[in-house]
C-alpha cells in the first residue's frame, strides 16, 4: 500500500498537476480585445521630448489629472506591484498623459521613483485637457474623466494598439485602478502575465516555423 502511494505521488501526481495547469494556461493566452486600434499620440511633448508610440509596445497606459502630486501615491503602487518586476521587458513602457502645465509636477513623481527604480520606461506626455478628453473618448470606454481630466485607473494595450480586458459576469474589465495595491496583485497582474504569455508564445511559434524553413 505505503509502495503504490509512493508511485502515484511520484509519477501520477505531477502529470495530473500538468495537465491541470496546462490547461489552464491555454484557457487564458488571449485577453478580449476591448477597443480595437486606437490612436497613437502624435507629437505630444514628453518631459525627455523623445518620440513616444504605441505601435509595436505592450503599453499601461494611465491619465494623471492636474492633481498629479496627490495622487503620487497611485504611481508608487504602480510601480512596485508592476512596473518594478518587468521594466527589462524591452517591449513594454508606461505612458502617462498628462494636463499641460504639470511638467514640473511629473518630473517630481520621475524624480522620486528614480531614487530606487530604472525609470527608462516610464513617460510622460502633455497637452492639453481637450485633447486629453478627446484621446480618452475614443478608447470608448464605460466611465469617464474625472473634473481634472485624470482617472486613477490604467489600461493595457498591445503592440498593435488593441485595448485589452477582461471578460467578466457584467461586462469587461477595462482597466486596474492604482488606488487599490491588491487590484494591481492580482487581477492586473493576472492579465499583464496573460499578454506576456501570449506573445511569448507567439514568438516561439514563429522562431519554431523559420527553422522549419
Amino acid at each position: 500500500m505505503k509502495k503504490n502511494i509512493v508511485l502515484f505521488v511520484l509519477f501520477i501526481l505531477p502529470i495530473v498537476a500538468y495537465l491541470f495547469f496546462a490547461s489552464g494556461i491555454n484557457s487564458f493566452t488571449k485577453l478580449p480585445v476591448i477597443t480595437p486600434k486606437v490612436n497613437d499620440f502624435g507629437k505630444w511633448k514628453s518631459l525627455q521630448n523623445e518620440k513616444v508610440s504605441l505601435n509595436d509596445k505592450i503599453t499601461i497606459l494611465g491619465f494623471s489629472g492636474t492633481n498629479i502630486l496627490k495622487n503620487r501615491g497611485n504611481f508608487f503602487n504602480l510601480n512596485q506591484k508592476i512596473y518594478q518586476q518587468y521594466h527589462t521587458f524591452k517591449d513594454l513602457q508606461f505612458v502617462v498623459i498628462c494636463p499641460l502645465g504639470t511638467e514640473n509636477d511629473a518630473q517630481k513623481i520621475v524624480d522620486a521613483l528614480s531614487a530606487f527604480t530604472d525609470v527608462s520606461q516610464w513617460h510622460f506626455l502633455f497637452t492639453s485637457p481637450e485633447e486629453i478628453e478627446a484621446y480618452y473618448k475614443q478608447l470608448k470606454l464605460v466611465g469617464n474623466l474625472d473634473s481634472d481630466f485624470g482617472t486613477p485607473k490604467v489600461y493595457i494595450i498591445d503592440k498593435e494598439r488593441n485595448l485589452r480586458g477582461r471578460k467578466e459576469k457584467k461586462g469587461y474589465k477595462e482597466g486596474y485602478d492604482t488606488f487599490h495595491p491588491s487590484e494591481l496583485s492580482n487581477e492586473m497582474l493576472d492579465d499583464f502575465r496573460v499578454i506576456l504569455y501570449e506573445y511569448r508564445a507567439a514568438l516561439k511559434k514563429n522562431h519554431n516555423a523559420t527553422k522549419q524553413l
